[in-house]
């Protein structure tokens, strides 16, 4: 069973659109590790997925705070930045509380101080830069939740 697949991205517009129709998947509930360099399309991703969802303020690098929380009705969306951070510092942060909601999404940069407070069911996604605008997007799931999002996101794009 296959755990891995790649997309390509050419542009910031481009990977804004991947994250669009990968919040049109999202029932609620899951957990995306998003890894990659600075300016390898992180942020740009989230700001695509909280656009789609309809959440009110656009979010920017999480650098400048740590955890965000978006609401719209009953849509909740944590976006975490951990750059910088290690896991000894994360630990009374209060990110338990995300866990709660059952129906949340949680997109998490530079997530590694996180991952082992974190259901080991979650996304993972590496953006790499290849030059100019071009990125590739590797997904790893790590659970069946996380396997069907990323397979129904590499079935939309490989039509």
């Amino acid at each position: 069973m296959n755990t891995e697949w790649t997309l390509y991205t050419s542009s910031a517009q481009q990977t804004r659109q991947l994250a669009r129709e990968f919040a049109a998947l999202l029932r609620g509930g899951e957990i995306i590790f998003l890894r990659g360099p600075i300016g390898a399309g992180k942020t740009v991703f989230v700001k695509g997925v909280a656009e789609a969802l309809g959440m009110n303020g656009s979010p920017t690098s999480a650098s400048f705070s740590l955890m965000k929380r978006y609401q719209k009705g009953k849509k909740t969306l944590f976006h975490i930045d951990l750059f910088r951070l290690s896991e000894g510092e994360v630990f009374n942060l209060g990110f338990e509380e995300m866990l709660e909601d059952e129906k949340a999404v949680i997109l998490a940069e530079w997530p590694d101080p996180l991952a082992a407070m974190m259901p080991q069911d979650r996304l993972e996604m590496d953006f790499t830069l290849c030059g100019a605008d071009n990125r590739r997007i590797t997904l790893r799931a790590n659970g069946p939740v996380s396997r069907v999002l990323a397979e129904e996101l590499w079935q939309s794009q490989n039509k």
